[in-house]
């Protein structure tokens, strides 16, 4: 955990709040997900409430990679086919999305930071899938995945001056993004990106590996070792960008976890077209 100074603490409070609240369908749908009585009819009626998240859910359910049978054209079939937890994700991805801006002060390439994350998430829900770990569930691994740069934006947005200089210090000392958030700015981007999503009421399992994504000792989780390697597999692979052209290496713990090195989990993925096609079909959503 990164120490904050008073003066520190308070600027991102401030960058943070100005930051756009989630649509209250939304916020419905994460108070449905903590009541132990929810049902899915209770899911369909808040989604349904919203016709932008429909429309995008079920463009999304249509698509290729979820290879069903028939055309959908309801949330009520959409969480029937794919269960009450797909349907529930793909409203909080498709929300947090929604609220990224089209442009930021920093410059920020929004469609190519968009693409990146997508890719990333795309890769964790993967790597969970394959994993078969109870504590790194494939879906929660997507949105972490999604949100994991979240911070950035909140930086390139609100604090446009210290983030253009935390990307030449990158780019100049050849050192990792976050690595120049901290000399330049005191803290880098997972801390702002936990503090938006506690404000937004994620699941603490998502806020701590937004959290603890970075640093001398990355935490370890298989949720964590995911959503780490899927951002690394989505620099090499070049798929979109946020900032940091640095690729790291997995730390022992995650190759022990993930079955080797970086390389060699990408070998294990084999084929990963359809999963970047995946990624380009949400990217277009956006556009």
């Amino acid at each position: 955990m990164q120490t904050l100074s008073p003066e520190l603490t308070r600027r991102l409070t401030a960058a943070i709040e100005k930051m756009p609240a989630f649509p209250k369908s939304v916020q419905a749908i994460l108070d449905l997900t903590r009541d132990p009585n929810c049902t899915p009819k209770d899911l369909v009626q808040v989604i349904e409430k919203d016709p932008v998240v429909t429309l995008k859910i079920l463009k999304v359910v249509n698509a290729a990679q979820f290879n069903l049978p028939k055309q959908v054209t309801s949330i009520n079939h959409a969480v029937v086919l794919l269960g009450f937890n797909t349907i529930k994700h793909l409203a909080l991805g498709i929300a947090a999305m929604g609220v990224l801006p089209r442009h930021t002060a920093a410059g920020l390439d929004m469609q190519q930071y968009l693409l990146h994350s997508l890719t990333t998430a795309c890769l964790a829900r993967e790597l969970a899938t394959r994993m078969k770990h109870p504590e790194a569930d494939p879906l929660e691994c997507f949105i972490a995945g999604l949100l994991h740069d979240f911070g950035k934006v909140v930086y390139a947005q609100h604090m446009p001056d210290e983030f253009r200089l935390a990307l030449q210090t990158s780019k100049q000392l050849h050192i990792p993004l976050h690595e120049a958030l901290r000399q330049t700015l005191g803290a880098d981007h997972t801390v702002t990106g936990a503090l938006l999503l506690e404000r937004w009421r994620f699941a603490w399992r998502l806020v701590e590996t937004i959290q603890n994504m970075h640093g001398p000792q990355v935490k370890d989780t298989p949720m964590i070792a995911c959503v780490f390697a899927a951002n690394q597999i989505s620099k090499k692979l070049q798929m979109g960008f946020a900032g940091n052209m640095y690729v790291e290496p997995l730390t022992e713990a995650m190759e022990s976890r993930l079955g080797g090195d970086l390389d060699s989990v990408i070998a294990h993925l084999g084929d990963l077209k359809p999963l970047m096609d995946e990624a380009r079909l949400f990217a277009r959503l956006e556009t």
